[in-house]
């Protein structure tokens, strides 16, 4: 048995056990739910909201196209109190979508100070859905203790925009940094084996260099500059900044911190970036300005958050249109083979989706939103042909691209009728790697050695030994016949050559703007474009179509216990307040579950992958 396996299944076993025992302590949980409930329906009706009020949206984390891990997980986890590290870009819309009629609500207040990042397509999607509500005449004022980038792009957007007087704005820029690993893996007498096909395959660089290539840099230099000008374009134009404000301000920081003595927050305001500069007080007053004063505290505004607005929004009026004809099925995250959670993209969980959407009659069109760099091919080519089954069966597919559909992501995107893209996403990369190390060099160092027989090269292929020529001859072949099958799949899907594929390709990377120009994609537009454009293949006329969201369901047990829980917070009861906190157990069982993810993250069964780094920030 190789070391790997046994460490992987002693981790198994560790996971098995700490998982055991979390379910347990979930069962508990139920008891609490339970009295929670009761507890709720003895307390009469969900309080109403204001009729006069401020919705205050306080994104946390990053915004994602689709949270991470199991519905019921996360449920537990917002009854434990835990802090949110994500937030739904569709929830943010939503609220915004729904206060723009709402004459209850007469301000929206963007409180911005955990907001940490999120790709430029998801900010410009929420930003659109900022100008749409101050269309309805309702002011939106922004405001943070310390503006990041990603948080300023949103308040940039607001009519009114505050910063705390020990603030500051933090405007970054765009980089992409990585460690590379070579001499340590030398020194620890490791033969990293790598194969690949795409000049620009930069996914195993860090493995085979010290520094970065010279064709990665030029790459990732053109994605960067790009994201930096359409950051810039958007700020200036939405603030009405002179045109190198923002770049000015970000360069020269430190000088003109220097010109108000060191006073950030003054700086920002000087060069026009805030509005005014406020402490807690002097916001909460603004607020009530516009919304008035809180029913039980008057030193408050009166105010709804984001979630509980949602909650009991979606409650009145449903979150579901009267036709819902359009699914959208996302696939967001790593491409990893089998079954996965929501944050990852599993080869059949995903498929198995597109499989319900082919087997509704309701559905007439699917929109495949994509949001991955990639990964396993194998469950890369298990989508697109589930993609490919929806189109026989005369159901068009869209592909909406979100901030990345790279490698994998392009993969699964060329297939469909249309593919749209937004101007900042990271696409293309079309290439393709495997990586098997090898430790016969560091067990010769603590005097370990590897013998035996075999009646073919095939049967010595251990981790404790080097590979055989044969070997790598084979995994060479089968790297560059799975690219060619990639670009010859691009030629087919785009109507291209498959030189001129090959040319784009070789792993180089582009925003989506340039994948316009490339032909890698057919349209610019967002997720609202794919979706009147995959209605308009069925059929559909305008006013005739709606989305429906199809996602992986809870099991009736844990929709009850969601439900209930549900109940109880509009009840107007805090069930965290009924739970302690994280025991070591919890604690312990959630780090393990993070290393075993780690271990078993690439399980492409032939070892073959189309990944891009795309982490641009």
């Amino acid at each position: 048995m190789s070391q790997r396996n046994i460490v992987v299944r002693l981790f198994s076993a560790l996971w098995r056990g700490a998982n055991g025992l979390r379910k347990v302590l979930h069962l508990l949980l139920l008891i609490v739910v339970f009295a929670l409930f009761f507890g709720a329906i003895s307390g009469g009706a969900p309080p109403l909201l204001p009729q006069k009020a401020a919705l205050v949206i306080q994104p946390s984390g990053v915004l994602v196209e689709q949270l991470a891990g199991n519905p019921y997980d996360r449920a537990v986890a917002e009854l434990l109190g835990e802090v949110q590290t994500q937030t739904l870009v569709q929830d943010v819309v939503d609220a915004l979508e729904y206060a723009r009629n709402d004459d209850r609500i007469r301000v929206v207040h963007l409180e911005l100070s955990g907001l940490g990042g999120g790709g430029l397509n998801k900010l410009k999607r929420v930003a659109e859905a900022i100008d749409d509500f101050r269309e309805s005449g309702k002011p939106v004022i922004a405001s943070a203790d310390i503006f990041v980038q990603a948080g300023y792009y949103l308040a940039a957007h607001a009519d009114e925009l505050y910063m705390h007087p020990e603030g500051l704005v933090l405007l970054q820029g765009y980089g992409g940094y990585r460690n590379y690993y070579r001499d340590i893996i030398d020194n620890l007498r490791i033969d990293w084996n790598v194969f690949r096909v795409g000049t620009h395959k930069s996914y195993v660089e860090p493995y085979t260099r010290m520094d970065m290539s010279p064709e990665d840099r030029a790459s990732r230099l053109n994605l960067i500059n790009q994201f930096w000008s359409m950051y810039q374009q958007d700020v200036v134009a939405a603030r009405g900044l002179p045109e190198n404000a923002i770049d000015d301000y970000a360069q020269n920081m430190v000088a003109k911190g220097v010109s108000v003595n060191g006073d950030l927050a003054v700086a920002a305001r000087d060069n026009g970036l805030v509005d005014e500069l406020r402490g807690r007080t002097e916001l909460r007053n603004t607020l009530k300005e516009y919304a008035g004063e809180d029913a039980d505290d008057a030193s408050l505004p009166a105010a709804v958050g984001m979630r509980e607005y949602l909650d009991q929004m979606r409650l009145l009026h449903g979150d579901k249109p009267k036709k819902q004809n359009v699914a959208i099925v996302v696939a967001a995250g790593e491409i990893l083979d089998g079954t996965q959670p929501p944050g990852s993209v599993g080869g059949d969980s995903t498929a198995d989706l597109l499989r319900e959407a082919l087997s509704d009659e309701s559905v007439k069109a699917v929109v495949l939103r994509v949001d991955s760099p990639g990964g396993s091919v194998f469950a890369s080519e298990v989508i697109a042909r589930q993609v490919q089954a929806l189109q026989q069966a005369g159901k068009p597919v869209v592909a909406s691209m979100g901030s990345v559909a790279a490698s994998g992501g392009y993969w699964i995107s060329v297939v469909a009728d249309r593919v749209l893209a937004s101007p900042s996403t990271v696409t293309g990369s079309i290439g393709v790697f495997g990586m098997i190390p090898t430790f016969q060099r560091t067990l010769d160092v603590v005097g370990i050695a590897t013998d035996g027989v075999a009646t073919t090269p095939w049967a010595g292929l251990r981790p404790d030994m080097a590979l055989p020529e044969q070997a790598r001859q084979l995994i060479q072949m089968l790297i560059e016949n799975v690219y060619d099958d990639f670009i010859s799949k691009v030629a087919e899907q785009r109507g291209m050559d498959k030189q001129a594929v090959d040319a784009i390709g070789q792993g180089q990377v582009w925003t989506g703007a340039d994948a316009l120009e490339n032909g890698l994609v057919d349209q610019l537009g967002g997720l609202d474009d794919a979706v009147s454009i995959a209605a308009e293949l069925a059929g559909l006329a305008e006013g005739e179509f709606g989305r429906k969201d199809i996602e992986i369901k809870l099991s009736p047990t844990e929709q009850m216990i969601v439900d209930l829980l549900s109940v109880a917070k509009h009840g107007g009861l805090d069930p965290a307040s009924f739970v302690s906190a994280p025991t070591p157990v919890q604690i312990f069982a959630n780090q393990l579950q993070q290393i075993m993810a780690g271990i078993n993250r690439f399980n492409d069964p032939r070892g073959v992958y189309s990944h891009c780094f795309c982490d641009i920030n």
